[in-house]
C-alpha cells in the first residue's frame, strides 16, 4: 500500500473538518455581531430589544416600546436642578437619570396622570371626544364643604350634576381637583380601593417598580414614586390622544365650576405641551413636563420630572415650574450639542 493511498483519504477528512470548523467559527462571529447591534441600539432605560416595535394603542397598559437609540454618552452634560429629584425620558435615549432619580418620594397631584391614564384605558376617548356621562352622587356632593375646609384642591359639585367623561378629566388635570379624582375612581372601578388596585397594577405593567399609589388624587403623602418612573408614565400618557390633548389645554369650562385654568403655566413656551403639576407640604413643588424639541429638523419628545422643590406654600409650585422649565432648556442644549457632534442619521427621532 502506497503512502499516498494510505494518507489521501485522511487528508480529505482533515480538510472537511477544517472547512466545517471555519463555517462554525463564522456562525459564532455572526451571532456575536448581531448581539452587539442589539446592545448598541437598545434603549438604556430597559432590556435590550432587537428592533423597535409599533407604538402601543391609545391607552394600552403596557410598557412603551424601546426606540433604537445611541448610547447615553452621546448626550452632552446636563445641568440638573440643584434641589429635589429629577429625571428625563428623551426620544431615542430612553430614561436619563438625574439626582435622586430612583428614590421614591411623594408626588402630590402628579399622581393624577395615572388616574387619567387608567380611566382612559377603561373608557377610551378620541382626542376631541366627550365620552359617557358621569353623575355626581349625593355623598360626593355632601363631602364638598368639608373638603373645602380642609383646604383641598377642588371644583364645586352638586348632587345630580352630570359631567361628561371629558369634562371630568379636564377638572382633574387642569385645576387638579382632588374631588374629581375620587369621583372618577368610583365611576370607573366602583370604589377607591378597586381603582387603586388598577393604578398599581398598571404601574407594574409599565415597569414603575418604585411607585405605590395609596390614593387617586396624590393628596396622601404615602403615594410615592420616583422621577424615573414618572417620566416612563409621562411618555406612555403622551401616546393617549385624549390625555395629551387635555393636558395641553390652558383652560376649559366644566359644569358648576365654570371656567377652570391649568396650573401648568409653562404651556406654549419652548415646545412645552403638558403634563401635570402638584404641590403639598410633604412633596414640595412637583412638575411633570412634556415638550417637543427640534434636533436637526426632527421632532424629539422630552418628558421631565422635577419633584421636591423647596419653598413656602405660595412658592413651591412656581419654584418647581421654574426648575422644570430650566431642565427642558438644559436638555435641549444637550441635544443640540449632540446634533452638532453626530451625524444626523445617529439621532433617532419620533414625531408628534
Amino acid at each position: 500500500m502506497s503512502t499516498r493511498s494510505a494518507h489521501g483519504p485522511a487528508q480529505t477528512r482533515t480538510g472537511r473538518r477544517r472547512h466545517r470548523s471555519i463555517l462554525a467559527l463564522l456562525a459564532v462571529l455572526a451571532c456575536l455581531a448581531g448581539f452587539a447591534v442589539v446592545k448598541v441600539t437598545a434603549s438604556p432605560s430597559g432590556p435590550a430589544l432587537p428592533r423597535p416595535r409599533a407604538a402601543s394603542p391609545a391607552g394600552a397598559l403596557t410598557p412603551s416600546a424601546g426606540l433604537a437609540a445611541p448610547r447615553q454618552k452621546l448626550l452632552a452634560a446636563v445641568s440638573w436642578p440643584a434641589a429635589g429629584v429629577s429625571a428625563a425620558d428623551i426620544s431615542g435615549f430612553g430614561v436619563v437619570n438625574g439626582p435622586g432619580a430612583t428614590r421614591p418620594v411623594p408626588i402630590a397631584s402628579v399622581a393624577k396622570v395615572m388616574t387619567a391614564y387608567v380611566v382612559l384605558h377603561d373608557h377610551p376617548l378620541s382626542a376631541n371626544g366627550s365620552g359617557p356621562d358621569i353623575e355626581v352622587q349625593p355623598a360626593e356632593a355632601a363631602a364638598y364643604p368639608l373638603q373645602v375646609r380642609d383646604g383641598d384642591s377642588l371644583v364645586p359639585v352638586v348632587a345630580g350634576e352630570v359631567l361628561t367623561e371629558r369634562q371630568a378629566l379636564e377638572a382633574l388635570l387642569l385645576p387638579s381637583a382632588d374631588n374629581m379624582a375620587w369621583i372618577l375612581a368610583r365611576w370607573d372601578a366602583g370604589s377607591e380601593a378597586a381603582f387603586l388596585a388598577r393604578m398599581n397594577a398598571t404601574a407594574r405593567r409599565l415597569g414603575m417598580t418604585g411607585t405605590s399609589y395609596t390614593d387617586s388624587s396624590g393628596l396622601a403623602s404615602s403615594t410615592v414614586s420616583t422621577a424615573a418612573d414618572q417620566v416612563r408614565l409621562g411618555r406612555a400618557a403622551m401616546r393617549v390622544p385624549a390625555l395629551a390633548a387635555i393636558a395641553a389645554m390652558p383652560m376649559a369650562v366644566v359644569p358648576e365650576a365654570g371656567v377652570v385654568r391649568n396650573y401648568n403655566t409653562l404651556l406654549g413656551q419652548d415646545g412645552i405641551v403638558g403634563l401635570k403639576t402638584g404641590s403639598t407640604q410633604a412633596a414640595g413643588g412637583c412638575v411633570l413636563i412634556a415638550a417637543w424639541q427640534e434636533v436637526n429638523g426632527r421632532k424629539i419628545l422630552i418628558v421631565t420630572a422635577t419633584f421636591g422643590q423647596p419653598g413656602t406654600a405660595q412658592t413651591i409650585l412656581p419654584n418647581a415650574l421654574a426648575a422644570g422649565h430650566m431642565l427642558v432648556l438644559a436638555l435641549d442644549r444637550a441635544l443640540g450639542h449632540n446634533a452638532r457632534a453626530s451625524a444626523p442619521s445617529q439621532l433617532p427621532t419620533t414625531t408628534p
